[in-house]
């Protein structure tokens, strides 16, 4: 498959590109600014699909889902400085079962600690999540079936509330908004959604999240997956041991939400400057500190090692934070998880 960009297309037209940027002042923006830039090419994009001879099927595909993406930002938007955890499990957990209360528990306890919870918005475990967490601290992301549009009657109605007509749009809101994920059993849905989330994380295409497996006291839901996991998977070479960081089971709501709390307690954010990956911390590291993490760390580091300093050239937020950065090799991401747990470990109890 090409994934290579066009470079055939013809020259700008300066009429269009002219037109294209009163387009981009009159909806309020700067067309000489990078932000305006990229709606330009947003604006550019959409018209090459008459050149390229789309099909109304086509056409609907991609207005439809460029409408709904830039709706459900629109709806978070008002919250990104707030922590969020997605919940995925089953929509057919009744609420007497172990696993609904032991997700209701769960998200209580995220709720009480300030997060808010994002699930699919439907029964079940979904609800669960509602449930424990409170209306105000809920999103809900449902979907639009033929017959049907799920939505539990705790996020019902409320302006969080998102519904998709698509399951890819939907999945990217879920998974692209959580700072963690939360998964309790569930059926194939749970199991796509578990392996999507580790398989972004692992191939770095989304930065890494906890990921926490949890259910009910004697449960051997996860233990079993995590069996079949190290058996078929590991055992064969299909991964590596290190991808064994990138996920925690435990059968207990308390060690869960401590879980992903941890770690946040010195950790605050990634983003790459180039190909330097910037690791946001709230405390410094001591010399003592940094020194022991590149001793350990090294095979992380694809040239030079890893320094301590403020912002670098081309941030522009959370410009208060310390940072750890350093020339990444762009693998082996179980591995980063554990430096990210270490940093956690200095910032103490």
């Amino acid at each position: 498959m090409n994934t290579h960009h066009d470079k055939t297309q013809p020259a700008a037209d300066p009429q269009i590109e002219q037109a294209m940027n009163r387009l981009v002042e009159q909806f309020g923006g700067d067309p000489a600014s990078f932000d305006g830039q990229l709606i330009r090419e947003m604006i550019a994009t959409a018209g090459k699909l008459l050149r390229d001879g789309a099909d109304t099927g086509e056409l609907k595909l991609m207005n439809r889902a460029f409408k709904e993406l830039r709706y459900a930002l629109k709806v978070f938007r008002p919250y990104r400085e707030a922590r969020k955890i997605t919940v995925f499990g089953s929509a057919r957990t009744a609420e007497d079962h172990p696993d609904y209360i032991a997700a209701s528990d769960f998200s209580k306890r995220m709720a009480d600690a300030g997060w808010m919870v994002i699930t699919g918005a439907g029964d079940g475990i979904m609800k669960a999540g509602h449930d424990g967490a409170g209306r105000a601290s809920s999103f809900g992301a449902s979907i639009r079936l033929p017959f049907e549009t799920t939505a539990n009657e705790i996020i019902a109605n409320d302006p969080k509330l998102i519904t998709f007509r698509y399951f890819f749009t939907r999945k990217l809101m879920l998974v692209s908004q959580g700072h963690a994920v939360a998964l309790f059993p569930g059926g194939f849905g749970t199991h796509d959604e578990n392996f999507e989330v580790l398989t972004l994380i692992q191939t770095g295409k989304a930065v890494i999240v906890p990921l926490v497996m949890c259910e009910p006291k004697g449960g051997s839901y996860w233990a079993s997956w995590d069996q079949w996991v190290k058996q078929n998977l590991l055992a064969n070479g299909m991964i590596d041991e290190e991808d064994l960081n990138l996920y925690y089971i435990t059968d207990d709501a308390d060690d869960a939400a401590r879980h992903v709390l941890n770690f946040y307690r010195n950790y605050h954010s990634q983003r790459f400057v180039g190909d330097v990956l910037a690791i946001r911390i709230k405390r410094p590291v001591s010399a003592a500190q940094l020194e022991e993490l590149n001793a350990d760390f090294a095979d992380l580091v694809a040239e030079g090692r890893i320094e301590q300093s403020g912002p670098l050239k081309g941030e522009t937020d959370h410009l208060e934070l310390n940072r750890l950065h350093f020339l990444f090799t762009k693998r082996n991401y179980g591995r980063l998880r554990l430096l990210i747990d270490r940093l956690n470990q200095y910032a103490g109890a």
